[in-house]
């Protein structure tokens, strides 16, 4: 089985690593030091070389208690963290977020996979994107 987006395509015959880039100031697993371009993308290319075949981007925060992140600053982290990874490495893109702007922007700028963790309340913007929809538990 294959999964196919942005003109490529992901083998799901054996497993793959996910390497998780946080660009958030809060972030809870990370401490918050991947949150300028720069050191993003060094990010990015540690776990690429270390055998991530996906990076997911995350822009907010899922911590118990952490603030909500308006629309304007979640694109301005994520977006241009996505377009440099989508440029310099052939890499799957999974942006972790369930605003349908940064679902839209993500998808324009090389986003492979939209990682939900609030399950995709806006399903029917994915599906106008004609992005495949995947449910894994």
């Amino acid at each position: 089985m294959k999964l196919f987006a942005q003109g490529t395509s992901l083998d799901l015959s054996h497993p793959h690593v996910m390497g998780i880039l946080n660009v958030t100031p809060d972030s809870f697993s990370d401490g918050g030091t991947h949150n300028s371009l720069i050191d993003a993308v060094k990010h990015a290319n540690l776990m690429i070389n270390a055998g991530a075949t996906i990076i997911d981007v995350g822009g907010e925060s899922t911590r118990p208690g952490a603030a909500e992140v308006s629309v304007e600053e979640e694109l301005q982290r994520v977006i241009p963290v996505v377009e440099a990874i989508a440029q310099r490495f052939e890499v799957w893109i999974s942006v972790d977020t369930s605003k349908p702007e940064v679902i839209r922007e993500s998808a324009k700028v090389g986003a492979h996979i939209i990682n939900d963790i609030r399950s995709l309340p806006n399903l029917a913007l994915w599906r106008r994107l004609q992005k495949p929809v995947y449910r894994f538990v």
